[in-house]
């Protein structure tokens, strides 16, 4: 299948689906999610697999085994391409529109260490840092998980206290309902925002080692 764009329906499925999030609804347009969302998202991934490696596209049930929320569907269709532990690049059709992204979106134990000890360190950690503020011009917004203090064993005047806070890395670009979602022109935007990004995903899978 050649990739043309998400169609209208996909993200009006989205809308729907956050109204009425159960088993009725979803049996009842189950061949709009195959058709409209999950079959141009294979597409768009395999497009760009030969440069960024084959993408995990993620199943649209949503694990409520410990979960407050027990609606039973994601209100999302992700896809994600790993070079490392939770490091890698994403895409994402929503009731919002489309967006994508790249860097880390979990990070504990000794990988949380490793890339503390990469931003502390005088080599590599400004190296990030202007990393993220290129990104940050180019029209990236930078996330992910924060701590309210200082993390253990870091002084809080450190030059670069700011990043090393930071339990998670991400730099997010979002298209809305801009037109061109619609078109096959959407793989060229994400081809180039996952080059932009290229550089943060190379720069923390380095420091995952």
């Amino acid at each position: 299948m050649t990739f043309e764009g998400f169609p209208v329906a996909a993200l009006d499925f989205y809308d729907d689906l956050e109204v009425d999030n159960t088993k009725s609804f979803w049996e009842a347009h189950k061949a709009t999610y195959t058709e409209q969302v999950r079959a141009p998202m294979l597409a768009l991934t395999d497009e760009l697999a030969q440069e960024f490696g084959t993408a995990k596209v993620f199943r649209p049930y949503r694990d409520v085994r410990f979960a407050k929320d027990k609606t039973p569907y994601k209100t999302h269709q992700g896809a994600f391409v790993g070079v490392a532990p939770a490091c890698g690049w994403y895409v994402e059709i929503a009731a919002p529109g489309v967006r994508v992204g790249g860097g880390i979106y979990e990070a504990s134990g000794e990988r949380l260490a490793a890339l503390r000890d990469a931003m502390a360190d005088e080599r590599s950690g400004p190296v990030l840092a202007r990393i993220l503020r290129d990104l940050e011009r180019g029209g990236f917004e930078i996330d992910g998980e924060r701590l309210k203090t200082s993390p253990r064993g870091y002084d809080k005047e450190h030059p670069r206290i700011a990043l090393l806070r930071m339990k998670t890395v991400l730099g997010m670009r979002s298209y809305g309902f801009e037109p061109f979602v619609h078109t096959a022109e959407l793989a060229d935007r994400v081809r180039a925002d996952w080059r932009a990004l290229r550089p943060l995903v190379n720069w923390l899978a380095d420091a995952l080692g």
